[in-house]
């Protein structure tokens, strides 16, 4: 999908870990542009623009205006990224340039509709096996999404490929028969994990709580060493003695 976005792109001449970690520091990210019968071109972009593209509706699939140098613009999108699996933030990424005329394959995520009859009534689990599909279209007319109606779903029964209605602009590829999502009976294991866990809870609830033991006396600081009991020595003895 064509977003009206501009992404700023200046030329990398060094590359390297050190290059790329002085970029990180000033909000920027190592990139190359490639694809289009031109030559490859190292550059850094701002690193919040391609964020917010990754997490934007349209996500890689967003076709946006790539400006290296002055009065040059190319039409370009995301194909591959690295991120820090520690920091979650971006470290590198990969341009490839755009033929607006040309029809190109991607990969859409589905967005699950509906509620089956099979999790409702049949005490069954819908189970997503695949959250993209392959798709092929016009830069410009590449969807959202692709939505998918489970309402009808019974037990054992799924939706594939082949079940999807294509648009006017695009059309499925890769395996027909490839499985997006079904509806699945729970094993016997997690049937019973679940009911023991709310029995648990029930007699957890149901029992009755320990009342608390009031301690006679000043309550001791915690870590302080325990009072003794002082020991009886020879007057105390001869004391009881007498008074008996």
């Amino acid at each position: 999908m064509i977003k009206e976005i501009t992404v700023e792109a200046s030329p990398r001449a060094e590359r390297g870990k050190n290059e790329a970690r002085r970029l990180r520091r000033q909000g920027q990210i190592p990139a190359v542009l490639y694809g289009g019968g031109k030559e490859s071109l190292p550059v850094s972009l701002n690193t919040r623009q391609i964020s917010q593209i990754l997490h934007s509706p349209t996500g890689h699939n967003t076709i946006f205006q790539v400006a290296v140098g002055e009065g040059t613009r190319e039409a370009a999108m995301l194909i591959d990224w690295q991120i820090d699996p520690v920091k979650g933030s971006l470290l590198h990424t990969d341009l490839h340039r755009v033929d607006l005329s040309k029809t190109l394959h991607v990969k859409v995520p589905i967005l699950i509709h509906g509620e089956a009859i099979g999790v409702k009534t049949q005490g069954g689990l819908l189970e997503v096996v695949t959250r993209e599909v392959d798709v092929e279209c016009l830069p410009a007319d590449i969807p959202e999404h692709v939505v998918v109606e489970v309402s009808e779903l019974e037990l054992h029964q799924g939706v594939r490929v082949r079940d999807l209605k294509a648009g006017d602009k695009y059309r499925f590829t890769g395996d027909a028969d490839q499985i997006l999502v079904h509806v699945i009976l729970m094993k016997k294991e997690e049937v019973k994990a679940a009911e023991v866990a709310v029995e648990g809870e029930a007699v957890a609830a149901a029992a009755p709580t320990e009342p608390e033991v009031i301690k006679k006396g000043k309550q001791l600081e915690e870590g302080a060493p325990e009072a003794k009991e002082p020991k009886e020595g020879k007057e105390g003895k001869e004391g009881k003695e007498k008074r008996k």
